[in-house]
């Protein structure tokens, strides 16, 4: 078939490109006995290698930019993670109840008792930081990923050789840096599963030789999961619990600084729920089930009286009515959902790594690391929705399964694993490259192949046109937010500051002309205008 008559759309230069890629990797296979030397001695080094792991996927994300800009927030979670980034860096954990709060209802936010997300303090703070270092809450999604592919190779350290670390480390820049989804929006992942790292390099140098720092790391570990992930973290207590079973009475002193070191955590858990909620123990994602339902309902027309009318009896018993639902299912349901959820795993292996996981079994070691994925996925199978962060604290242990199996892989043939290291990044540096070129023909034919799930075009065209478009109309905007009849309810378009008196726009929901008088005698000083997002092109007009 000639270069320019071909379905994929190839074109001369496209050839060239694909001989210079060939070209590469025979120079690899080439010179390997150079490259190994030198991985080998920065594997040696731990500083160094730390820092050319959390720089290499934001050098490598920030290279998209030109084709890929900053993601724009899209799903009702990423606002949720916004507004407490919001809250926090005006020096609060939880808003003032709006005057009129029927008309900005929206997903997983609280109108009453206080005006807040129904989310922990963790993504949000590491948003803010972001924010208020670089001018952007993506760098907070940034140092986030750093973080985790930085100490994915710390981790393994505690597990495995320097070189096999240092593989790891970039296993995990592959997979969850610049293609990724977690990189890729606000919805979190890089930070818990940091967090993970930091557990599961902690356990096993302690039981290897007790000593206050790792205590101290390990205490941070679990700190960072309590403040993103509290649910999870207990799983994360009791995989930790498990592996030092037997020396327990040997890290009495550690383990006793651990504890006392999550305090602040526990306490700030505490404080969010007190100002979120008016209850110490009273998550906001609790409250939000009481006062919207579980899961939360389609329309925010009619709920029940609003939870600060609760006694404490009330409360328990509502909780321990939570806990009955969440078990209450058929075994058989619970199974069909672990079996379907099954092939979401995919997330966390690079497809040429698959071909090593039979291996990872003959390791010794693998029984606990198993048993704590195992865990995981039975714990976090009680939600009705999945989403791949609820799994982020063991992430560092996928990287290490992957790991495991390759060194079970070179004990019989070392030229095997290293083709499939090779072929790792090979797959990386193929679809990398299609980004890189995205404005091309080839690439965009390809591109509908594509099987990663972050950076593939979806950030939101039409949010993205509304902003741009609001952005150039002067003063202060009062948008009434009207849906057709036929609109789907997770397209929410009504999201707000958490100032929302003092920011240039509020968003609100349309509640007829005679309601939303109410609403325009009370922001007398703003323009008022109708967005219905359900034409093929989203209407925005002056009202």
């Amino acid at each position: 078939m000639a270069p320019l008559e071909n379905p994929l759309g190839f074109g001369a230069s496209d050839f060239i490109e694909f001989a210079l890629a060939g070209c590469l990797i025979l120079a690899i296979l080439f010179w390997r006995p150079v490259i190994e030397p030198f991985a080998a001695r920065l594997a040696e080094r731990t500083g160094w290698s730390m820092l050319f792991l959390a720089a290499l996927p934001i050098a490598l994300r920030l290279a998209l930019l030109p084709h890929h800009p900053v993601p724009t927030p899209d799903i009702y979670d990423e606002f949720g993670h916004l507004l407490v980034a919001d809250t926090l860096l005006h020096f609060r954990l939880a808003n003032p109840p709006h005057a009129l709060p029927q008309f900005l209802e929206t997903f997983f936010v609280l109108q009453e008792p206080t005006y807040s997300s129904i989310y922990p303090i963790g993504q949000g703070l590491a948003l803010a930081v972001g924010k208020l270092v670089f001018g952007t809450a993506w760098a907070g999604v940034l140092l986030s990923t750093a973080a985790l592919s930085a100490l994915t190779y710390w981790m393994l350290r505690a597990w495995t050789t320097p070189l096999w670390s240092l593989v790891g480390g970039l296993f995990a820049v592959f997979e969850f840096g610049p293609l990724s989804q977690w990189m890729n929006s606000y919805w979190g992942g890089g930070l818990a599963a940091a967090g993970g790292c930091l557990v599961f390099g902690a356990v096993p140098r302690l039981r290897a030789r007790p000593n206050l720092r790792d205590a101290a790391l390990l205490s941070l570990g679990l700190s960072i999961n309590l403040l993103t992930r509290p649910y999870e973290s207990v799983f994360l207590v009791l995989s930790g619990i498990l592996f030092l079973r037997r020396d327990l009475r040997g890290l009495l002193r550690p383990l006793a600084v651990t504890a006392a070191l999550m305090t602040p955590a526990v306490a700030i858990t505490a404080l969010q729920n007190r100002r979120v909620t008016g209850h110490w123990t009273m998550l906001p994602y609790t409250l939000s089930q009481y006062q919207y339902g579980v899961p939360a309902a389609l329309t925010f027309q009619s709920k029940p009286a609003p939870h600060r009318e609760l006694t404490p009896q009330q409360r328990l018993e509502y909780q321990a009515q939570l806990a009955f639902q969440a078990t209450g299912e058929t075994w058989q349901s619970y199974l069909l959902r672990l079996e379907y959820r099954v092939r979401y795993y995919r997330f966390f292996f690079l497809p040429p790594l698959l071909v090593a996981l039979p291996f990872f079994f003959l390791d010794r070691r693998s029984r606990w690391v198993a048993g704590t994925l195992v865990m995981f996925a039975l714990g976090i199978n009680f939600f009705p929705a999945f989403q791949f962060h609820y799994l982020a604290a063991v992430t560092c242990l996928f990287v290490l399964a992957a790991i495991m199996g390759l060194e079970q892989i070179a004990r019989f043939s070392p030229e095997a694993a290293r083709f499939l290291i090779l072929l790792s990044g090979a797959y990386f540096a193929f679809w990398y490259t299609l980004h890189v070129y995205d404005a091309r023909e080839f690439s965009q034919s390809v591109r509908a192949y594509e099987t990663w799930d972050g950076l593939n075009h979806r950030n939101p065209a039409q949010r993205i046109e509304v902003n741009r478009e609001l952005a150039r109309i002067p003063g202060k905007l009062l948008i009434f937010v009207r849906y057709s009849a036929q609109h789907i309810f997770q397209d929410e378009w009504v999201y707000n500051a958490a100032d929302i008196d003092g920011a240039r726009i509020v968003w609100a929901r349309d509640l007829g002309d005679v309601e939303n008088a109410k609403l325009r005698g009370y922001y007398p000083d703003r323009s008022v205008w109708m967005l219905e997002p359900d034409f093929p092109e989203v209407r925005l007009v002056k009202w």
